[in-house]
C-alpha cells in the first residue's frame, strides 16, 4: 500500500514538474520528458509489470491533459516501460550508464513514435527537421535532468524495498 501511494505521488509530482516548473526552463519550447524518466527507471528497477503499469498511468495522465486521442501516449509509455523492464535482470543500482542509455533510447523511441503516428501519417515528411529541432534537443535535456532525478528515484526505490523487507520479516 505504501508503494502504491508513493507511486501515485511520484507520478503526479513528475507530471506537475514537467508541465509547470520545466515549462519556465524550456529551451526553444523543449522541456525534458520526466514521465519517460520515471517509466523507464521503474521499469528496469522493478521489472516488466511495474514498467508497464507506470507507463500506462504516466501516459494516461499525459493523454488526459494534452492529447487529442486518449490512449496514444499510454500505449507508447506502456511499451517503453515493458521494454525497460526486460533489462531488470542486468540492473545494478550503482551503475548509471545502463539507465542513462535506456532512458536516452526510450526518449528516442517516444519521439520517433510520436512523429510517425501524428505527423508522418498525415503526410508531413520532415523527419530531419523534426529530429534536429524536437527529438534531439529533448533527448539531451532529458538526459541532463536524468543525471539529477535518477539518483533520487533510485534512493526512493531502495528505501521502499527496505521498508517492504522489514515489513515482510515481521510476518515471518
Amino acid at each position: 500500500m505504501r508503494r502504491f501511494i508513493i507511486s501515485v505521488i511520484l507520478i503526479i509530482l513528475c507530471f506537475l514538474l514537467q508541465t509547470t516548473f520545466f515549462q519556465g526552463l524550456d529551451f526553444g519550447g523543449i522541456v525534458p520528458n520526466l514521465m519517460i524518466v520515471l517509466t523507464a527507471s521503474f521499469g528496469f528497477m522493478r521489472g516488466e509489470k511495474t514498467g508497464l503499469l507506470y507507463g500506462f498511468f504516466c501516459g494516461l495522465l499525459v493523454d488526459i491533459f494534452f492529447a487529442n486521442v486518449l490512449g496514444f501516449n499510454a500505449m507508447i509509455y506502456m511499451y517503453i516501460g515493458y521494454a525497460n523492464g526486460k533489462f531488470n535482470r542486468i540492473f545494478f543500482p550503482e551503475e548509471i550508464k545502463l539507465p542513462l542509455v535506456l532512458i536516452l533510447v526510450s526518449d528516442l523511441i517516444y519521439g520517433f513514435s510520436y512523429y510517425v503516428i501524428l505527423f508522418l501519417l498525415r503526410g508531413k515528411f520532415n523527419l530531419g527537421f523534426y529530429f534536429l529541432h524536437i527529438i534531439l534537443p529533448e533527448m539531451v535535456y532529458t538526459i541532463l535532468v536524468t543525471l539529477l532525478l535518477y539518483p533520487l528515484i533510485l534512493w526512493l526505490n531502495k528505501k521502499l524495498e527496505e521498508a517492504e523487507q522489514r515489513s515482510a520479516r515481521k510476518f515471518v
